[in-house]
């Protein structure tokens, strides 16, 4: 008959499992108490007050027990991040290299945009981790412990090569590797509309959608995110949801891809940044420059009001194809997308699912996300979280925790 006891291992494994768990839910919730880590967790209530203690021993959250108080009995503490662990997300695009430090809850601590003009991966590396540095240098009382990176491209799964990033130029890059290297520190990448949709999902306007289509714009194209019954859709290697490649118009110009036709070749950032006269803006500043500039206007033969018409027209045809494909709960826009749609009139809007079949888009509500420009790089960060939440007292001993308090 097998021994029903638990072994030391077991019993380690367990705890850290269970560390994990409280640590991801505080995280992801940016916040919460002790009772409802319990209700949620199915611990009891001394286990609970245990895996807290360790969390806090170790850097990783605070307690305050300055909760209102409502019924019989004391409040139960509020269990909180700290900012003494950082990570920094990476977002390299095809004219800027985005960098921030980003601390648990996906609250961006620090952040800076360097202008490179199409940067190799080599100097993307470069850039990314001297300014890593710098950020850090300017936080003496926080530590960076691992880096993840947003890239406009296909991503392999297991190791964070850009297999192809055609705006940027890349093919075959070791990007995760060469990061490691130059960091000295855990580093993992992945594709940008995958951790934008990682992002909203937690943090945004995906939040309680178990089915989501996310839509990513930016300067190196559209990418898409697909999340069905809560999970999200990879594909066999990682690669799915290239939505800026569906073709629609199969005459159109040709793209950066090779073929003719694709969404994100006839709904470029750049036609927009050009109308409004913006060289570099980040998606906020472009989003508030659109609409001030089709307010201006007042007229939807203007300029600028006819580049976005015609956009959302060809964008109209792609999510009703994806509609009728998907049938997802909520569709989230973001980048320049997020933009255009914000920038069209009611009608425009309202007609986007028009030709769609009625069954599938009766229900579909279209969103704009709601991180903002900040959603690549608070995906980006995701990814770096993900080995530190699976193991937190590993990852910082309480010796680390203790020197890192001094």
């Amino acid at each position: 008959m097998p021994n029903s006891r638990s072994t030391p291992l077991d019993t380690t494994a367990v705890r850290r499992r269970n560390l994990s768990a409280v640590l991801d839910l505080v995280h992801r919730r940016r916040g919460v108490t002790r009772a409802d880590l319990t209700r949620a967790l199915g611990l009891n209530r001394s286990t609970i007050g245990d895996l807290v203690g360790v969390l806090v021993a170790h850097g990783w959250v605070d307690e305050r027990d300055d909760q209102t108080r409502s019924g019989v009995g004391r409040p139960s503490p509020l269990v909180v991040t700290r900012d003494r662990w950082l990570v920094a997300a990476i977002n390299p695009e095809l004219d800027v290299i985005d960098v921030a430090l980003v601390s648990l809850g996906g609250e961006i601590v620090a952040r800076r945009r360097t202008f490179v003009e199409r940067p190799s991966a080599a100097t993307a590396v470069e850039v990314a981790a001297r300014v890593v540095r710098e950020l850090s240098a300017e936080h003496p009382q926080a530590t960076v412990l691992a880096a993840g990176v947003a890239v406009p491209g296909l991503v392999r799964r297991g190791d964070g090569c850009v297999r192809l990033a055609p705006r940027l130029g890349w093919r075959d890059e070791p990007l995760a590797e060469a990061l490691r290297e130059a960091l000295g520190m855990p580093a993992a990448a992945a594709n940008d509309a995958h951790l934008g949709s990682r992002a909203e999902l937690t943090f945004g306007a995906g939040q309680g959608a178990a089915s989501v289509l996310y839509l990513n714009g930016g300067p190196s194209g559209i990418g898409g995110g697909i999340v069905v019954d809560g999970r999200p859709v990879e594909g066999s290697a990682g690669y799915a949801g290239e939505i800026g490649h569906l073709s629609v118009d199969p005459r159109g110009i040709a793209c950066a891809c090779g073929a003719h036709g694709c969404l994100e070749a006839l709904v470029p950032r750049a036609a927009l940044t050009a109308a409004v006269g913006l060289a570099h803006p980040d998606d906020d500043e472009l989003d508030a420059a659109l609409q001030q500039a089709v307010t201006a206007e007042g007229d939807a033969t203007g300029p600028v009001s006819s580049i976005v018409r015609e956009q959302l027209g060809w964008l109209s045809i792609a999510l009703r194809s994806v509609v009728n494909l998907l049938n997802p709960e909520r569709i989230v826009l973001g980048g320049h997308l997020a933009a255009l749609w914000r920038a069209s009139s009611a009608d425009d809007r309202a007609a986007s699912l028009a030709e769609a079949l009625p069954v599938t888009a009766t229900d579909v509500r279209i969103e704009v996300a709601a991180l903002g420009a900040q959603r690549l790089l608070i995906g980006a960060a995701e990814l770096a979280w993900d080995g530190l939440i699976a193991d937190p007292t590993e990852v910082v001993p309480l010796e680390a925790a203790g020197a890192s308090a001094s």
